[in-house]
């Protein structure tokens, strides 16, 4: 059975407006020779789709032609909507954008090199219908080469889900569908937006994975590289991080601190009763130079500890700001915060 999606409504001067059902939010870099067909065949399933809908493309700096032609897009297409960055912020900025400037309570992300099928777009929509919050796609026949995508890949879906507990075989995977409630909240640094499935279980949200189909790259050049995987495994940590300690970062420094101290006392113990015992002069062993760095070394790290304290209060203190500046909005009103009202 399907389930309806029913979306809030806004307020416009007066008039009720419904907010539309999905919000198809779709970074683009540099593939001019591929938004044209990607939203041709975007189109041909999302029109067919039981509730309204809006496209979002957030062009983040491209050097090509794309942000061109996705001005002719968004001129014939009424629910197409487009963001561009004045430079480039990466997809994790470009993401960020697209749910700021969204208002579908479905949002569901894809590429726009052609890679992610359309036609996989339903099949979420029932998965989300059956009660879940969040689906993630999973490329199981992915059309990418082994060495320098699939492997590395691998690797770094088996350290998320180890780390993290939230079980996926494809985190890299952009084609996912979320509930707003899920992600209204996150906000994304670095490259986190592999991570958005892991903060929506952190709050809550119940997730499942569907198989999806996955072409390879026809035209332009992949934007992804080996280096990538160390900027996942730093933000992964940074995410752990983030989700146990944010509001506490003494509790990680502090302890390390006060885990120094003891071992200072330790040292300094074993020196004192190796003088007395058998003789040995504390200035003849390592152990009190020893004890005075990691006492040294302690009394930093609280001192980080209670400085990481004023930081993060400052931080939840402290106004939005975007990680991304923004260059043209077409079919968009900015949020108040944006506005500079």
């Amino acid at each position: 059975m399907t389930t309806e999606v029913f979306a809030d409504v806004t307020s416009d001067g007066g008039n009720v407006i419904a907010a539309p059902a999905y919000s198809f939010i779709i970074p683009v870099y540099n593939e001019e020779d591929n938004v044209i067909p990607m939203h041709e065949s975007l189109t041909a399933v999302v029109r067919d789709l039981n509730g309204s809908y809006e496209v979002i493309y957030v062009d983040d700096g491209s050097k090509d032609k794309s942000f061109a032609r996705l001005l002719h897009i968004a001129e014939g297409d009424p629910a197409v909507k487009v963001v561009q960055f004045r430079r480039n912020f990466g997809q994790t900025a470009a993401i960020s954008a697209g749910i700021t400037h969204s208002t579908g309570e479905v949002l569901i992300f894809l590429d726009a090199d052609l890679q992610n099928d359309p036609k996989d777009i339903p099949r979420l929509i029932e998965k989300l219908n059956e009660g879940y919050d969040v689906v993630s796609g999973w490329r199981i026949k992915r059309k990418d080469p082994f060495l320098t995508r699939r492997l590395p890949s691998q690797v770094a879906n088996g350290i998320i889900s180890f780390i993290t507990g939230v079980k996926l075989h494809d985190y890299g995977c952009s084609l996912k569908a979320y509930r707003r409630e899920v992600i209204r909240h996150v906000n994304l640094y670095g490259e986190m937006h592999r991570f958005i499935p892991v903060y929506a279980s952190w709050v809550g949200a119940s997730i499942t994975e569907l198989p999806v189909e996955h072409h390879p790259r026809r035209m332009g050049k992949s934007k992804y590289g080996l280096s990538r995987v160390f900027k996942v495994v730093l933000d992964l940590l940074t995410a752990k991080f983030l989700n146990n300690y944010s509001t506490k970062p003494i509790y990680v420094f502090g302890g390390a601190g006060l885990f120094l101290f003891i071992m200072a006392f330790i040292t300094i113990s074993i020196a004192v009763v190796r003088k007395f015992a058998i003789g040995v002069s504390l200035i003849q062993t390592p152990l009190l130079l020893m004890s005075a760095m990691l006492a040294m070394m302690g009394f930093q790290s609280i001192l980080m500890g209670l400085l990481a304290e004023i930081a993060i209060r400052t931080y939840h203190e402290s106004q939005h700001k975007p990680t991304y500046t923004i260059k043209k909005m077409v079919n968009i009103t900015p949020p108040d915060y944006l506005s500079g009202d």
